[in-house]
């Protein structure tokens, strides 16, 4: 996994890893979770690969969009 850049500072999100339709978020308050194409989907992956790279707006798109829905708990 990479360290998520944030450029805001204060994300809840610390470390993303991504591949062809699949993207792994590990937040600060623990827990990794794996999110793809069945859940949220490959138009929300797509985005949240683009946010996690850009370092910014990766949390409050998840929040906003996604929340729950996701593909597995991974720890």
């Amino acid at each position: 996994m990479q360290p998520y850049r944030s450029t805001g500072g204060d994300s809840g999100i610390v470390a993303y890893a991504c591949g062809p339709g699949w993207i792994d978020i590990r937040f600060r308050r623990g827990g990794t979770y794996r999110y793809d194409a069945r859940h949220p989907g490959a138009l929300h992956v797509m985005q949240m690969q683009r946010l996690a790279e850009a370092g910014t707006g990766l949390n409050t798109y998840l929040n906003r969009y996604v929340r729950d829905d996701y593909a597995a708990r991974l720890d």
